[in-house]
């Protein structure tokens, strides 16, 4: 996330700012996620878009859009915001998209959401839309007590390379969208630590060892398992999950010496799987809800997001329980090791993460 796509060098970036269908989501191919991660029909929201393009120079963030919540103790709204960027040369200039939520105080009232990737240059044709980047990020906000909260989307660059490069958040596709009613029953998902630059946390990494094969997000990675009981009055629950993944390619300051793979190009190409799985009265599977892709990361974007939704899924009653697991199944295939990240600032910035909903 913050480093220099270049040198590696880790930078502190102080940000403070003024953002049953089954769709898997990635940043290069990510349009199709304007419908929305979480489309269940029942829930209305209020989407605020930005009207003027907002240049972001080297270590700067841009106040991109905010909204206003007045919510009781314990009142949850899942906030997605989008924001799309140029960049004004053909060389890496680093970009994390967050959003976060301040009490009447100004400060920080849960944790922030976010997701990073590097963009690679105007020329980039790889992208939807050639040039232009969109990343996207989603947080289940929880009210810790009643009161009026400030949700806000933030960007912020970093690059290496001379000539003060910078990147252009656009106008009209830069929005930050948020619920207008309580999430009843919602819950959050979070991997553990792993500091940016790797020094700190718990890190895993898939690929050759002493990387592992593979890994199991939110199940054998440190996380604490939490089995998700859908409220009595549910009719079905959809699922969510945000990805971010990271290539080792050698000399990287975003993962340890002994995981560096080769100089920069190779990237990596990994298979995901997203499940939410329903249990039986034995707690094991019952019924499992999957989807499986497979995906480059390339080593010039570094950084990737792999968005997933798992909409509308109905609870089976001869499971007997309604009770739920959710986890991720990353396993490599080739090139790079891999680094799975997680939650940054002493768990307080999370890269990977997922929401479980009721739909009532």
């Amino acid at each position: 996330m913050q480093r220099r796509p270049r040198s590696g060098r880790w930078r502190t970036v102080l940000t403070a700012a003024l953002t049953m269908a089954l769709l898997p989501l990635w940043a290069t191919s990510a349009d199709a996620a304007d419908t929305g991660a979480d489309s269940t029909s029942a829930v209305t929201k209020t989407r605020v878009t930005l009207t003027t393009d907002t240049d972001i120079h080297d270590d700067t963030f841009a106040h991109v859009l905010q909204q206003t919540l007045t919510l009781a103790a314990g009142e949850k709204r899942h906030l997605r915001g989008r924001a799309e960027s140029t960049n004004s040369i053909t060389g890496n200039v680093g970009k994390t998209v967050r959003i976060f939520c301040n009490d009447a105080s100004g400060n920080l009232a849960s944790v922030e959401a976010a997701s990073a990737r590097n963009h690679e240059g105007y020329d980039t044709t790889s992208y939807a839309t050639p040039g232009r980047l969109p990343l996207y990020t989603d947080l289940l906000f929880t009210a810790p007590a009643a009161g009026t909260y400030t949700c806000i989307l933030k960007v912020n660059a970093y690059t290496s390379l001379l000539g003060n490069p910078h990147l252009t958040v656009k106008a009209g596709s830069t929005w930050l969208e948020s619920d207008n009613s309580d999430r009843a029953g919602a819950h959050w998902w979070q991997n553990p630590d792993c500091a940016s630059n790797a020094t700190t946390g718990t890190c895993t990494y898939v690929g050759a060892a002493p990387a592992q094969p593979d890994a199991w997000v939110f199940y054998n990675d440190g996380t604490v398992r939490h089995k998700w009981e859908a409220h009595p009055d549910a009719v079905t629950v959809s699922a969510q999950a945000n990805l971010g993944l990271t290539t080792c390619y050698d000399e990287t300051g975003s993962c340890p010496k002994n995981m560096w793979g080769p100089p920069k190009g190779p990237g990596a190409v990994v298979d995901t799987r997203f499940e939410l799985v329903q249990l039986d009265t034995t707690g094991h599977a019952c019924r499992t809800h999957p989807h499986q892709i497979s995906r480059t990361v390339g080593d010039n974007a570094h950084h990737t997001t792999g968005y997933y939704a798992l909409n509308n899924i109905d609870i089976e009653p001869s499971c007997g329980t309604r009770t739920f697991l959710m986890r991720i199944y990353v396993k490599h295939v080739s090139g790079q090791r891999v680094k799975i990240d997680g939650a940054q600032r002493n768990g307080l910035t999370p890269l990977t993460s997922g929401i479980a909903f009721n739909n009532f």
